[in-house]
């Protein structure tokens, strides 16, 4: 992967917005196990005036193939985010949330953690 932005966006640096009159957008990422504290992130985030792209939640099972088309579609949010949040409790990154993370890296995308650690 190149380091532009394939939107052709420029790399956006921490605290900067493609737009400066408008609100950050924030792309919350993690694993599915940490859902109730994605959400919570999410509220939070909304509560501070943060434009908010999270991943699709539901109850029901998810074919590999509607899997994959998620996994497509995080990416495509992560493309319009000023940075990534990563929610990780403990620590834990699992691997969707790693191909997540490589893919903002290499795109220009700043990441931060909820647990740094």
């Amino acid at each position: 992967m190149t380091s532009a932005r394939p939107s052709g966006a420029p790399a956006k640096g921490p605290g900067e917005t493609a737009v400066s009159d408008r609100p950050e957008i924030v792309c919350i990422c993690g694993s599915t196990r940490f859902a109730g504290e994605m959400r919570t992130a999410n509220l939070d985030l909304t509560l501070a005036g943060v434009i908010v792209l999270a991943p699709g939640e539901t109850d029901e099972v998810v074919t590999p193939e509607q899997k994959a088309v998620l996994d497509v579609l995080h990416l495509r949010k992560i493309d319009l985010a000023d940075r990534v949040l990563v929610v990780n409790p403990g620590g834990y990154v699992g691997e969707s949330t790693r191909r997540e993370i490589a893919y903002a890296r290499a795109t220009g995308t700043p990441v931060s953690f909820t647990d740094p650690g």
